[in-house]
């Protein structure tokens, strides 16, 4: 009986010379087999498991994903089309979480929190504001 290049005796699916990455095997758009590398050449643990870098690379994905959004928004609060590094900068201070994991890092041309501590701003009596301490509303 002829096989005829099917695979095993004739059945099943032809085989295909396509490969398929990783990363598409996954469902995510960083690269698997870049990280897979970068941890093995980076000497992180004696061997690497299959599921490690697939991990990473989501998590990874999935951090860069959250920083573009609220990029994204502060970005379209300033009416601007393009994300500039003070954009980011706004972004991930303004969100509790990103902040603390980011709370070492400095982004260049990030600039700074717009922030007036309250010492330095006007004091306002609130006598007057009341009515109590004006001499017309004693009559």
């Amino acid at each position: 009986m002829s096989s005829e290049g099917k695979g095993k005796g004739g059945r099943g699916k032809p085989k295909s010379s396509k490969s398929v990455s990783r990363s598409h095997k996954a469902g995510i758009q960083f690269p698997v087999g870049r990280i897979a590398r970068f941890l093995k050449v980076g000497k992180y643990a004696e061997r690497v498991g299959a599921g490690a870098p697939v991990y990473l690379a989501a998590v990874l994905e999935y951090l860069a994903a959250e920083v573009l959004e609220l990029a994204g928004n502060a970005a379209r609060d300033n009416k601007k089309s393009r994300i500039v590094p003070r954009h980011i900068q706004l972004a991930v201070r303004n969100d509790e979480e990103l902040s603390k994991l980011l709370g070492a890092v400095t982004i260049a041309n990030g600039g700074v929190l717009p922030n007036i501590h309250q010492h330095l701003l006007p004091k306002t009596n609130t006598k007057e504001k009341d009515g109590l301490g004006s001499a017309s509303q004693e009559f």
